[in-house]
């Protein structure tokens, strides 16, 4: 067990929260704010056990310094502020002498947003490579850390893996539910359980698929995902959908557990739907067809818990929802214990209408997969174990 922010006396400590604040955002407008309003119970918390609050997080990439201009996090501070009635204060400096005076003038109950994170990554990345000085720089900035940003949990960055070296850490409660939520599902007894899996090419996906067969009773492929199975099998697949790197490994899996692993029959292609040998190499397939959807339902109808990572089709397009639409609408019939693997899969669940379905929808797409592969996350691991001492 890790320890979290309950196990800590934070009257008048300076507790640095590391959250995930990489959200979609338009000309400084915020265009989805589940993940800052996931934050709020974290630093609620915080706040109302008398800490100051020091707020960390990342926001998309910067590589050079006009990224800076689409990256500030200063739309996130005003949006705090709504949600919480106050004030929220603002370093539009990652570190330096400003940053130190604002943190060492902090009362009890003020909370200190920092600018992104990234902004560290123009000379030499240091925020993306764990820099040793920085890591401790911020560290300094604090009392106690909490990492309550579970979609950076698999990064080993200086605000994620490098400040909890240096200080006493915790899980911030959004950490907490994700691990507990995903591990009731994953160590359960009940079966059948199936894994769901689909989304873009295999290319990064071989390791989970190889970890996850390993324990589902049946692991069902669909999206672009099955391209390069079906390649392995002779099926006359386009090409520019094949991980060709990754055929081999494909087919070694495809050997080991050929009782376990479910192919798609069919695909809504452009020009309407084909079986798969009426594919050729310019077919491509946007969305499970109907015969899929129905061996799907077979495979799903007995399950007892499921994790369903990535979509079935081009979601995005209405044309080509219909196959993950029915997978969900499966899964809401029979009722099945059901976490919904982040990423993609929580984009189409949300757009599709499917909000408040299922037991669990991750908020972080590569942490998951990297949870569900390895069964750890480097940002979690760092933290201090409950039973060391303060």
């Amino acid at each position: 067990m890790k320890k979290t922010i309950r196990d800590y006396d934070l009257n008048g400590k300076r507790v640095i929260i590391r959250c995930d604040y990489n959200v979609p955002m338009d000309n400084g407008i915020i265009l989805d704010d589940t993940r800052v309003r996931a934050s709020i119970r974290t630093i609620s918390y915080a706040l109302n056990n008398g800490a100051k609050v020091i707020l960390l997080s990342h926001l998309g990439r910067v590589k050079e310094s006009k990224d800076k201009d689409c990256n500030s996090l200063y739309p996130v501070a005003e949006l705090l502020s709504n949600l919480l009635k106050r004030k929220i204060l603002f370093s539009p400096s990652t570190r330096g002498k400003e940053l130190t005076e604002m943190v060492n003038n902090l009362k009890t109950g003020d909370i200190l947003l920092i600018e992104n994170t990234r902004f560290e990554d123009i000379d030499g990345n240091k925020e993306s490579n764990c820099d040793e000085e920085l890591s401790k720089y911020w560290a300094s900035l604090g009392d106690i850390f909490i990492n309550d940003a579970y979609a950076s949990c698999h990064r080993n960055h200086a605000s994620v893996t490098g400040i909890p070296k240096y200080l006493p850490s915790g899980i911030g409660f959004l950490v907490e539910r994700e691990i507990k939520k995903i591990d009731n599902v994953l160590m359960s007894n009940t079966h059948p359980f199936i894994t769901v899996l689909g989304g873009k090419k295999i290319d990064d996906k071989l390791g989970l698929i190889e970890s996850l067969v390993k324990i589902s009773d049946k692991l069902l492929i669909g999206g672009a995902m099955s391209f390069t199975f079906l390649k392995v099998l002779g099926y006359d697949i386009n090409d520019d959908l094949v991980s060709m790197d990754n055929l081999i490994n494909c087919k070694k899996v495809l050997d080991d557990y050929k009782d376990k692993i479910v192919l798609p029959l069919d695909f809504v292609c452009e020009d309407g739907n084909k079986e798969l040998d009426e594919l050729n190499k310019n077919d491509k397939g946007m969305d499970i067809g109907p015969k899929t959807i129905r061996l799907f339902r077979k495979e799903l109808k007995d399950a007892k818990r499921v994790i369903l990572n990535g979509p079935m089709g081009i979601f995005e397009d209405k044309r080509y929802a219909k196959g993950t639409r029915k997978i969900f609408n499966i899964l809401g019939e029979y009722k099945i214990k059901t976490v919904i693997g982040g990423g993609d899969s929580a984009s189409a669940v949300n757009k599709l209408g499917y909000d408040g379905m299922f037991y669990h929808v991750s908020t972080g797409g590569g942490a998951t997969m990297k949870y569900l592969e390895e069964r750890k996350l480097e940002g979690i691991e760092v933290i201090d174990d409950a039973k060391k001492q303060n």
